[in-house]
């Protein structure tokens, strides 16, 4: 599998990144910590997608990019509000933005979510992934605190922020360490949005998307 992602867009989207290695990470699930962990809705939630990533893993080299990418969309869209980490990641310039600015950016944003699970999902190694019963409340959100265990080295700290949507519960940001996912993906997209708008960045997460449904 590909190993994950740092602080730039297309570092995170490159197997070489700290994203790649992350993915490369969750794959497994503990069968005890699984049970003890789907007690809350938000920790099952994440149970959920990672047992789809490991299906999706194990079938990878059969599947290529384009069927893991089929198989993964449904998955990615029920366990991520999407359309409220589009906003956080474009920053202020949301606001002043068109409705069908705004629409065409969330599409845009989930195909390139998406395809990322994709590309970085490619095969299983034997890693395991252990969820934290412990569900920490913080205000109207959840965190899900999660450890990436590797076949060999030390384990990986990840975490979600979970957040209520409409009576489910749906990861809005992810923090692997002590880096956001969100404010990786702002400082990423700021360049392209100064230069073109919100075109320039529609333009910029097609061809991210582009690439990497074509390795």
């Amino acid at each position: 599998m590909a190993t994950p992602m740092t602080q730039s867009t297309h570092s995170f989207l490159r197997p070489s990144g700290l994203i790649g290695a992350v993915a490369a990470l969750l794959l497994s699930l503990q069968p005890l910590g699984a049970l003890a962990a789907a007690a809350d809705p938000a920790a099952a939630r994440i149970e959920v997608l990672d047992q789809a990533l490991l299906e999706t893993m194990k079938a990878g080299p059969i599947l290529g990019v384009k069927g893991r990418y089929r198989k993964l969309e449904p998955v990615i869209a029920a366990s991520f509000d999407l359309p409220t980490m589009t906003r956080f990641a474009v920053g202020p310039t949301w606001a002043s933005m068109s409705e069908t600015d705004r629409q065409a950016l969330v599409k845009a944003f989930t195909r390139l979510s998406t395809a990322s699970y994709a590309h970085n999902f490619d095969r299983y190694g034997g890693e395991r992934f252990s969820v934290d019963p412990a569900v920490v409340t913080r205000g109207v959100d959840k965190i899900v605190q999660t450890h990436l265990i590797p076949a060999r080295g030390a384990p990986v700290a990840l975490s979600y922020r979970m957040r209520d949507v409409g009576g489910a519960w749906k990861i809005i940001d992810v923090n692997y360490g002590a880096i956001s996912q969100l404010t990786t993906r702002r400082a990423d997209f700021a360049q392209p949005l100064a230069i073109g708008g919100a075109k320039g960045l529609l333009a910029h997460l097609d061809a991210l998307s582009d690439k990497l449904l074509r390795s």
